[in-house]
Order: C-alpha cells, then structure tokens, then sequence
C-alpha cells in the first residue's frame, strides 16, 4: 500500500474511532422519556471533546449533529423535541470529523422492550451488512455487494431501500462510488486496494418506497412500516478490508449492556 493510502487508512481509522465511541457513549443515555435533542447534544459535545468535528452539522444546510431516524423513518431524521416511547426503535448516525479525514457509521438502538418483529427486522439488518462486508475484497464488484445483501434481505421476507446508498468517504464527506445494496453479481466497478466507502443499509419491513416530508431531510416508508439501519465504515486492504467505525466495546448489536 502506497504513502497516500496508509495517510487515508491512518485518518479515516482516528476519525472512525470517534465516530464508533460516540455510539458507544449513546447506548448509556437511550431510554424512554428522553428526547432526540438530546441525543444531538451528546454526539456534539462527545465528537467535539474529542478533538474533532461533526461532519452533518451544516452540510448542505442540515441544522444538527446527527441523524435520529425513529420507526419508520428511514434515514436523516433531524433531532428535535421527539420523545422516545417504550418499544421505539431508533438509528443514530454519525460522522466525525477528524484532521481532514471523516468516519461514518450508524446504530441501530432498542428503546425499552420492543416487539419481536422490530427485533427481526433490526437483527436482518445488521447480518445484510456484516454478509457484505465478509466478501469484501479486491477481486469482487460494487454489484456483489448489493446482490449479498438484497439476497439476503428478501430471502427474511423484507426489502431494501433504494433511494439511498452507501459512498465513498475520505477527506470529503460524500464522493464516488455509490454503493447500492441491491443489485447483480460481477456488474459495476472492481473494487481495489486503497477504497474507503460506506455500506449502510436501510431495510422495511413493509414495502422498498420511500418519501421525504417537507422539511427536506427526513426520508420515511410510505406505507409507515418499520425501517431499520446499521452503517460501517470500511477499506479494501490487500487481503480483505479493515472495518474503521466497530465498536471497541463491542457494543456493535442491541440490547447494548449497560
């Protein structure tokens, strides 16, 4: 691996760090009663005693730190005055900012007790991920990825999201490639040695569709069904990839143990 490539490994690994143990630190204050803004003001006040910045907090005009999406919202809640209820289940997402170089990852949290369908939906959701990052390699395509998961996904009876896709990160925040989690095996690019992108994806429990309200940023299922998300921020390395953003308390699947 070349000068340029350990530069970007080293950065997006120290940013990525940051970005994990903020949802570390989330999992110790989530529970019913407290609101999203609360959450925001934690991810802030973490990221930024850190060292580091958070990266949503004005991009492209979001008005917060992080993104709270609850139920059947799939992706880009903004943190507010929403409480959380017994049995919600909730993603929060992140991304530090660290020394030019960004890590990105999201969570998926269990508020109280929740049904055993949400349970379902939250558990497929982080096996498509982590099926998709078993086969990253050098040798593989961007198709293979979405095959993995959208197999995966409806063989448990579920759909997967296709607004929205991972993307390739480094000193900015969102570039190329996109990374969709559906599609065929051997199509689109061949992956290489150096890449660093997202897999973050977004599964319904009812129908794929989605709509964005009229603030903008909020993306929910049409139908109101449930949606879940894991996110993971990851490098292709000679021999495989590195995950940037796993938990070093291994505090990576609900319940998180207090």
């Amino acid at each position: 691996m070349n000068e340029n490539l350990i530069e970007g490994f080293e950065g997006t690994r120290k940013a990525g760090l940051i970005a994990s143990a903020t949802l570390d630190e989330v999992s110790s204050i989530i529970k019913p009663g407290i609101t999203t803004k609360e959450i925001d003001n934690l991810c802030y006040e973490f990221i930024n005693d850190h060292k580091g910045y958070s990266a949503p907090l004005f991009y492209r005009g979001y008005p917060k730190s992080c993104c709270t999406s609850a139920n059947h919202i799939v992706c880009h809640g903004i943190p507010g005055d929403k409480i959380l209820n017994e049995g919600d289940i909730l993603n929060v997402d992140v991304t530090a900012y660290k020394n030019e170089w960004h890590g990105d990852t999201s969570r998926m949290f269990y508020v109280g007790d929740v049904s055993v369908k949400a349970k379902k939906l939250v558990e497929v959701t982080y096996n498509s991920l982590m099926k998709a990052i078993e086969i990253l390699n050098k040798n593989i395509y961007l198709g293979d990825i979405g095959d993995t998961i959208q197999t995966y996904v409806e063989q448990e009876g579920f759909s997967v999201v296709k607004d929205f896709c991972g993307h390739g990160i480094g000193k900015r925040f969102h570039e190329e490639p996109n990374i969709l989690h559906y599609g065929e095996k051997g199509t689109g690019q061949k992956l290489k040695e150096g890449m660093i992108f997202t897999i973050e994806p977004m599964i319904n429990e009812g129908d794929y569709q989605t709509k964005v309200l009229k603030d903008g940023w909020t993306a929910v299922t049409k139908d109101k069904k449930l949606s879940a998300q894991f996110e993971h921020t990851v490098g292709i390395t000679n021999d495989g990839c590195e995950i940037f953003t796993s938990s070093k308390k291994g505090l990576n699947f609900p319940p998180y143990k207090k």
